[in-house]
């Protein structure tokens, strides 16, 4: 594992995965030239046909490469002013206890913790969906998902600063910036390895040493839906923390390294209190919501031990470089490592 190695991003993270919101392109920018060239063409298939419209996309991803590489020292300076300045409605909420779990998480967690569990053991507990390796479980009790969504509610009503959860998604809070990660969301990734061990064993399942953690809103006037994308992660939990909607179902593609000539799709309704885990490299979205309002909570899991191989974005040996918190979830190699090494979850 990885403990007392401080966390690091991959360089790629200022010039790949770029999102172009109005044409639904995932791009990679160096500069104009290499955009027109690589990327032209899909961008006109998708509307931009004028020289006007490709500068405007030009602007918007040199203003997307800007705010990622002011988002270190920004992010430092919105967790400060939140912790000294910003009084939760409900301050029990930030450290994960007991009585916030389903009862029926903690007995998948008591049978994954016990001698001889195995993986049909464990599906005995879980709804699956086709072959994609998706599960739904139940996570938090009611109770709890109304007091998490009225804490959010508060925050995103006061005036302290926010900032976006990611380049797809306007509207939602970061919960690091909340200082919800030690006290919240590393106690609650490490229960649930147990889990992901079983399900996931060739991507670090037993060894997700970090994580990057949101929450998401979609309503009529803001976020309506998601388009296709994968995460930054080896395994993605997206719980349904609420409030009343209709439709926007995710919609669930092939793996990203195993694409098919004519992809299959699935859709998986959201259900209150449940999550779904899934590969982080599977291929998802959301559609959109035809009424209400519907916060989800999304922990992307990573495995150093995993990523430090292969970055997931850019699917080269990572670049390193200095990040804050979990970063990215790389690590600085202690040693050359081994080729041969079987245990994945040492190799990190």
């Amino acid at each position: 594992m990885s403990a007392g190695r401080p966390f690091r991003g991959c360089a790629c993270f200022f010039t790949d995965n770029i999102f172009v919101g109005r044409f639904g392109l995932h791009v990679r920018y160096r500069d104009g030239p290499q955009l027109r060239r690589d990327h032209g063409r899909a961008l006109r298939e998708r509307g931009c046909r004028s020289e006007e419209q490709f500068q405007e996309v030009l602007r918007e991803i040199e203003a997307e490469v800007q705010r990622r590489k002011e988002l270190i020292h920004q992010s430092a300076e919105r967790r400060a002013i939140i912790s000294k300045c910003y009084k939760p409605k409900h301050p029990e909420v930030y450290t994960l206890q007991d009585s916030f779990l389903a009862p029926e998480f903690l007995e998948i967690e008591r049978f994954c913790t016990s001698p001889g569990a195995d993986l049909q053991g464990l599906l005995s507990y879980l709804e699956s969906f086709s072959d994609k390796r998706i599960y739904r479980l139940p996570v938090f009790t009611e109770e709890f998902c109304q007091a998490f969504v009225d804490e959010l509610e508060n925050f995103e009503q006061s005036d302290m600063p926010k900032g976006r959860p990611n380049t797809m998604n306007n509207y939602g809070v970061l919960l690091n910036e909340l200082g919800m990660d030690e006290p919240f969301l590393t106690p609650l990734r490490e229960r649930l390895l147990p889990i992901t061990a079983l399900l996931y064993p060739e991507l670090g399942g037993a060894c997700l040493d970090s994580h990057k953690a949101f929450v998401v809103k979609y309503s009529l006037h803001q976020d309506l839906d998601l388009s296709s994308h994968y995460d930054n992660a080896e395994v993605t939990l997206n719980v349904s923390l609420g409030k009343e909607f209709t439709e926007g179902n995710l919609y669930f593609g092939d793996f990203n390294q195993d694409p098919s000539p004519v992809p299959k799709y699935i859709e998986v309704e959201h259900v209150g209190t449940r999550g779904l885990l899934h590969r982080g490299g599977q291929i998802h979205g959301a559609l959109p919501i035809a009424s209400g309002q519907r916060w989800n909570l999304i922990v992307w899991m990573r495995s150093s031990a995993i990523r430090n191989q292969l970055c997931p974005m850019c699917h080269r040996k990572p670049e390193l470089v200095e990040a804050e918190g979990f970063g990215d979830g790389f690590t600085e190699p202690l040693e050359e490592e081994a080729p041969q090494t079987v245990n994945l979850c040492a190799l990190g």
